[in-house]
């Protein structure tokens, strides 16, 4: 991830007509650019061991659902304001018709489908098999990176892929329960069918093609950054409450177990989202990819050191895929 500019100057390549990359040329090269990449990987790797320390009884007491109305809701409200205060807020009216707007509910549409899935998934396959042939999407996602935005990798960057893919293997292996209790024989540990093995294809395709198409929306049209995240959050503001409309009979209420953990999660969701848009616009969804993968080892230290779990050399294994990656596929 040092050499940046070779990274930057691809894209600039990739997408001439867009005047803002050319304008952030010094700032995506410099100390901001690496202090946002180390911000998004602690930011990934932190989520999943905040929500373990919510757990009551083993169980997350608030609604994830309403969790995410609030975080949609959240980079929607930072996104307008943002607007106002760069002096951007006029091109709003300027820019306002279907033509320009519609592409942006197309990644609401695909994500609130993949969430719906995950949920469809469990009935086919457990937890763990889930969390380990879902690393797949690493693969998914470069492979439509090349086919839609026309980017090729040179072999030694495809192999870096693939030690992406490898890494999140060892780390997903990691968290695997292969002991079987005996009094539950009937219902082995991993479980998956073939369905389950088809829904998760579907659903690594799926999670690649949103990646895909957001970016190359993001880069392709004229408009401010602060815009073009408030289309895009304002379909995964309306899509998502819709989801907890119809979905939320007897549950509790809309706020119901929120803790100021929760607000932090919550804060720190927003952070990534808005984050994550400045690197889909002026970086690459390789380099998210990266980030991702990168993530996964603070999830690793984090896990050790505020939930107690032991890190095994599985985990250093994946350590070393992903600094070789980085290296392969940077260098």
């Amino acid at each position: 991830m040092l050499q940046t500019d070779r990274v930057r100057i691809v894209i600039d390549d990739e997408y001439p007509i867009q005047p803002e990359l050319h304008r952030t040329r010094r700032w995506s090269c410099g100390a901001p650019w690496a202090i946002l990449l180390v911000l998004l990987v602690f930011i990934y790797g932190s989520h999943a061991p905040l929500i373990s320390l919510t757990k009551v009884d083993g169980h997350v007491p608030f609604s994830s659902s309403s969790c995410v109305v609030l975080i949609e809701f959240a980079k929607l409200v930072v996104s307008f304001a943002t607007l106002v205060v760069t002096g951007n807020l006029s091109s709003l009216k300027a820019s306002v018709s279907i033509v320009a707007v519609l592409p942006y509910a197309i990644p609401a549409l695909l994500y609130a489908f993949n969430n719906n899935l995950v949920v469809i998934m469990q009935v086919y396959m457990d937890p763990s098999s889930f969390q380990l042939f879902s690393n797949l999407k690493i693969g998914s996602t470069a492979l439509l990176y090349t086919f839609c935005l026309g980017k090729r990798l040179r072999r030694g960057q495809w192999f870096a892929v693939g030690l992406l893919v490898a890494a999140g293997v060892c780390h997903s292996y990691t968290s695997l329960d292969w002991e079987q209790p005996k009094e539950d024989i009937s219902n082995p540990g991993l479980r998956i069918t073939s369905w389950g093995l088809l829904l998760v294809l579907v659903y690594c395709f799926v999670s690649g093609l949103a990646a895909v198409y957001t970016e190359r929306t993001l880069k392709t049209q004229h408009l401010p950054l602060s815009l073009q995240n408030l289309f895009l959050y304002a379909f995964g503001v309306a899509i998502n409450l819709m989801s907890l409309v119809t979905g939320s009979s007897g549950q509790q209420g809309f706020l119901y177990g929120f803790s100021a953990l929760v607000w932090v999660i919550i804060a720190g969701q927003v952070t990534n989202g808005l984050l994550m848009s400045v690197i889909m616009k002026h970086g690459t969804g390789i380099m998210r990819l990266f980030v991702i993968s990168s993530g996964m080892l603070v999830n690793g230290v984090l896990s050790w050191w505020l939930l107690g779990i032991q890190l095994t050399h599985h985990f250093l294994f994946a350590v070393v895929l992903i600094g070789w990656a980085v290296y392969l596929y940077y260098r």
